[in-house]
């Protein structure tokens, strides 16, 4: 395996952070917070029940009061906060795209921000089973998200025809330069793509892109990073973000509702102890004082060498 599933779990949570943080020019920025609290509050959820639960994700939003009616912020917003069921469920395609469409009945039902998420974490599910192939990713996307009246699969081949011509990036920004969700997410798939191995590269075409940015709202830009951060995150690993950006955040807080950087690497290895069985009782001690809990924490029976579905 060239990257571990914690390196592709925390690149893919920081590299969203940073993707979108970077396009606001100041990581302390209030505008961008609750663009990823819904992926934090979403990523406590599974850790702490170990599965998908609606009614759990709707009520801890409602706890912080975050805004769940949709709006044209919102619907951007969707994306990045379905994120954590990407991850927990990307090694097996069927449950990928059921939890996904699932976790969408949080918000009303809208075609584009529906093929969307499915595009983006299927490309996130490819990352970290190490079975993408940037020649034949976008033809895999279209193929996973089926018969669809949007215009995203027709976005995304003009996407792979710009790579297979190796258009350059002005190019791009003209092909996606109107305001339109399905254009942020095609920018977000081309800037990965066109520069695959590296990070910082892809974030800052992202989020420094001409004309693009020029005619784009200060959310669509940030939307645009994020996607990108968390495409190539989870592509490249946390190892492929750079060490100055990672200590950049270790002196700002805070990251995403988080009190720290390292509140935010805390969380995303707790997820993947979630995500992979392992059973570890500092993550939740203070539930081992309930009666008979430990005992059950304690005595977890398999068969050799069987991974047990979740």
């Amino acid at each position: 395996m060239r990257y571990s599933p914690i390196s592709r779990f925390r690149g893919t949570l920081l590299g969203a952070f940073l993707g979108e943080s970077l396009s606001t020019g100041n990581i302390q920025s209030q505008s961008y917070l609750d663009l990823g609290r819904m992926a934090v509050l979403g990523t406590e959820s599974l850790i702490a029940l170990g599965r998908l639960d609606l009614d759990d994700w709707i009520a801890r939003q409602q706890q912080e009061s975050l805004n769940l009616a949709v709006t044209d912020d919102i619907s951007i917003k969707i994306i990045l906060a379905t994120l954590p069921v990407a991850l927990f469920f990307h090694e097996n395609p069927i449950k990928l795209r059921q939890n996904l469409l699932h976790v969408l009945k949080i918000w009303e039902d809208d075609p584009i921000v529906r093929d969307g998420t499915l595009a983006v974490g299927y490309a996130i599910a490819l990352a970290l089973t190490e079975k993408l192939n940037p020649r034949t990713l976008i033809p895999q996307t279209i193929s996973f998200l089926g018969q669809t009246p949007t215009s995203i699969p027709k976005k995304l081949l003009t996407v792979q025809n710009l790579l297979e011509q190796g258009a350059g990036l002005s190019r791009a920004q003209a092909e996606f330069a109107k305001e339109e969700l399905s254009n942020t997410i095609s920018m977000a798939f081309y800037c990965f793509l066109s520069t695959l191995e590296d990070f910082r590269l892809a974030v800052l075409r992202a989020t420094h892109n001409g004309n693009f940015m020029q005619h784009a709202t200060p959310l669509t830009s940030q939307t645009t990073g994020a996607i990108t951060g968390a495409l190539s995150g989870a592509y490249n690993g946390i190892g492929g973000i750079p060490v100055n950006w990672q200590l950049l955040l270790q002196r700002n807080s805070p990251v995403w509702g988080l009190a720290s950087f390292s509140q935010m690497l805390k969380l995303a290895d707790a997820f993947v102890a979630v995500w992979s069985g392992v059973y570890d009782l500092t993550l939740n001690p203070t539930e081992l004082t309930e009666e008979g809990y430990e005992v059950a924490l304690l005595c977890v029976y398999a068969a050799p060498r069987v991974i047990r579905s979740r």
